[in-house]
């Protein structure tokens, strides 16, 4: 053997080692390559998530009440599209994989959760037309004693007990426009149908009993409202909203109704009788799984003068009592489409203050309070039905009431 053949075979063996040392690197930047393009596509992902999450005001509109499973299939759907569209990156991400920023969170809940009325504004140029069915039935039971007593348990005099029942159905044609994506108009017309039912028991030397039977149809109090969205959706904190109604006369109000001569309706009223303008204030705060919300109005009512004979007594100035309500509650989606919330509302109405005569008569004050339940379910992407019952908790509030809701927008 040669001495160039000798110093040949370690040259070759130092070549051979090189070149598998070279093959195992381009294996190992390969297998590097292809992790690294996973990790960017599930980047991809997770970034259309949450641009579905961060949806601007005027789409927020079509989720509500379409709980967390539609805006995560929304989200995958978006991300399934960008990920076909994305070619393999060669560089690596510059954030962390699999972390979401925290508001992921409360926009979730704060779509799923949030009952129609203190929702949301109606999207800019877009229509909400809100078919409104709301029934409601109230009793009051009365025990006068005209007389004295002799004796406990004997008494002399007369005894009149009355039991009035009153029902009213009032179908509304609500209309909402977005003027911009923080601001929304409203429009109300009511058609009202009331049926009363009094029964008076007089006891002298025998028992008399009258019933008198009231029904009456006809338009209520047309309302008209803005609302503007204060502040922006940000994390957890609250999402504050402003608001002005104004109620007008359209309605029959109680004065323009016919009276006998004992001063007895013989007609119902469907309106107030009276203009009304009622600021106030609403909010929406996320706490994932819940979104609480509140708010307090203040109606104020306008007075005027009658200047008419009632029942033989000649009515003048009559203000009646201003109001001031407050609300507070939660909201809760169980599936991706349907969602209740469960609140309580108080309001205390101030006295009425009436010129009779010569002399001013006042009137007690009320404080009426509810607890309301109200469910929603997401028909479509258009429409959804909402269905909400009040209890009264109170004397002087109705027994029940019922409201049934299409909002259905354009």
């Amino acid at each position: 053997m040669s001495l160039s053949a000798v110093c040949a075979r370690p040259a070759n063996a130092q070549a051979q080692d090189l070149g598998e040392r070279v093959r195992a690197l381009e294996e190992l930047v390969a297998r590097q390559a292809d992790e690294l393009s996973e990790q960017r596509a599930l980047l991809v992902q997770q970034e259309a998530r949450i641009e579905a999450l961060s949806l601007p005001n005027d789409e927020l509109v079509t989720y509500r009440g379409a709980g967390i499973g539609a805006m995560e299939a929304r989200g995958a759907a978006i991300a399934a599209q960008t990920t076909q569209a994305t070619p393999s990156p060669q560089a690596a991400p510059s954030a962390p994989v699999g972390e979401a920023p925290q508001e992921q969170r409360d926009l979730k809940a704060e779509v799923a959760a949030v009952p129609q009325e203190q929702g949301v504004l109606t999207p800019a140029g877009h229509f909400v037309l809100d078919p409104i069915f709301d029934y409601t039935q109230s009793a009051t039971d009365r025990l006068v004693f005209r007389g004295f007593e002799l004796i406990p348990g004997i008494q002399v005099g007369l005894i009149e007990a009355s039991r009035a029942r009153r029902d009213s159905l009032a179908p509304t044609l609500a209309l909402r426009y977005g003027i911009t994506s923080r601001l929304e108009i409203e429009g109300r017309l009511p058609y009202m149908h009331r049926y009363d039912r009094i029964q008076v028991a007089q006891q002298r030397d025998q028992g008399i009993v009258r019933t008198i039977a009231l029904k009456d149809s006809s338009f209520g109090d047309a309302e008209l409202a803005l609302r503007y969205q204060i502040n922006d959706a940000h994390g957890q904190d609250p999402i504050f909203v402003g608001s002005i109604r104004v109620k007008s006369d359209t309605g029959q109000g109680p004065f323009d109704i016919g009276y006998d001569s004992f001063g007895v309706a013989t007609g119902l009223a469907t309106g107030s009788g009276f203009w009304g303008v009622q600021p106030g204030l609403s909010f929406l705060l996320p706490s994932d799984p819940v979104v609480i919300f509140g708010g307090s109005t203040y109606l104020w009512h306008l007075g005027r003068d009658i200047d008419k004979t009632v029942g033989g007594a000649f009515v003048g100035h009559v203000d009646p009592g201003d109001a001031i309500s407050a609300n507070l509650g939660f909201g809760f989606a169980l599936n991706p489409r349907f969602s209740f919330s469960l609140g309580y509302r108080h309001s205390y109405i101030f006295k009425t203050t009436t010129e009779i005569g010569d002399i001013v008569a006042e009137s007690l004050p009320l404080q009426i309070g509810s607890l309301s339940l109200g469910m929603s379910y997401r028909l479509n992407t258009r429409v959804t039905a909402n269905v909400g019952f009040e209890f009264g908790m109170t004397e002087d509030a109705p027994d029940v009431g019922i409201t049934i809701r299409l909002p259905t927008m354009f």
